[in-house]
């Protein structure tokens, strides 16, 4: 009789070495990159895609061209541009000979080769001026949004409300109508970094101290 599959590759994760590890089902937000890049696409194809929206794969090549070759506000720059070293040859250029076009057309192939090295040079100082742009964008946004944001501080022996976190949970969950915080509990401890350790009124401390964020003043 034959070894299942899921032997077979115990054993060959075993002879190369390959250890298996068990990752949680919870995971800490990112920076929400993703999601914005997925909401400009999307509202890139609703302006394409028909009534029925069955065709989306069939305009996903266009939108992913127009956001390719539209400048973004955070670097001043097309992300084709950082990625090639020159900006894209649109379609109406061609039609329409711009400046550009008629000068590379009067060009012989060792100077358009030349042409092309020059930009690869300069590609490296643009991708570092393109992230010296974000650095300065997300400072600004960030100086803007600390403006509305409002410190909580809490002190010693304080009550407060402490929001439900998947990794942290005192007690079984009872889905959606486990309520969204938890507590009363007692600061025991104050850090300085913003962070606080909590115990619960009989006296027993949670797993691991809280950031102020996720805090809330408890009145009874």
């Amino acid at each position: 009789m034959e070894p299942s599959s899921s032997v077979m590759v115990s054993r060959d994760s075993t002879t190369i070495r390959i250890q298996s590890v068990a990752l949680m089902t919870y995971y800490p937000s990112a920076n929400g990159l993703a999601e914005a890049f997925n909401k400009i696409i999307v509202k890139l194809l609703k302006k394409f895609v028909s009534k029925s929206r069955r065709d989306c794969d069939e305009n996903l090549s266009e939108c992913l061209w127009a956001y390719h070759t539209t400048v973004k506000t955070p670097t001043k720059a097309t992300t084709f541009s950082l990625v090639y070293g020159y900006e894209v040859v649109l379609p109406l250029e061609i039609q329409i000979p711009s400046l550009r076009v008629a000068l590379a057309n009067r060009m012989t192939d060792e100077e358009q080769h030349r042409l092309s090295l020059q930009e690869l040079e300069v590609l490296d100082d643009r991708r570092l001026q393109a992230q010296q742009q974000i650095e300065l964008y997300q400072a600004r946004i960030s100086k803007a949004y600390n403006k509305k944001v409002k410190e909580r501080i809490f002190k010693k022996d304080d009550l407060v409300l402490a929001v439900r976190q998947p990794m942290v949970m005192t007690h079984k969950t009872k889905g959606k109508f486990n309520p969204e915080q938890e507590g009363p509990f007692v600061i025991e401890s104050v850090y300085s970094n913003g962070a606080y350790r909590l115990i619960n009124q009989k006296g027993d401390r949670l797993m691991m101290p809280i950031n102020g964020e996720f805090l809330k003043k408890y009145c009874p």
